[in-house]
């Protein structure tokens, strides 16, 4: 029952860890289009590779809802 706790937070640490790191890029990714925003007043983006297109999409989808999952257990700890 031991070794069954420890994969288990070793699943969480992965999961955690991983969110955290689509998070902080999402953040790094918002803070270079809003410097391009503010040099140039406009931002384009064209990505071609429609593999890197369905990868960042995914990740994008992962990061929503790893914050959705963090949020309400902040919120549920809060009460």
């Amino acid at each position: 029952m031991k070794a069954n706790t420890e994969v288990d937070r070793r699943i969480r640490v992965l999961l955690h860890s991983f969110g955290l790191s689509c998070l902080g890029g999402a953040i790094f990714l918002q803070i270079l289009v809003f410097t391009d925003i503010l040099q140039h007043g406009y931002f384009m983006a064209i990505e071609n590779n429609p593999a890197i297109l369905i990868f960042e999409i995914l990740l994008t989808a992962f990061a929503l809802i790893y914050f959705i999952y963090i949020y309400q257990r902040f919120i549920c700890s809060v009460k």
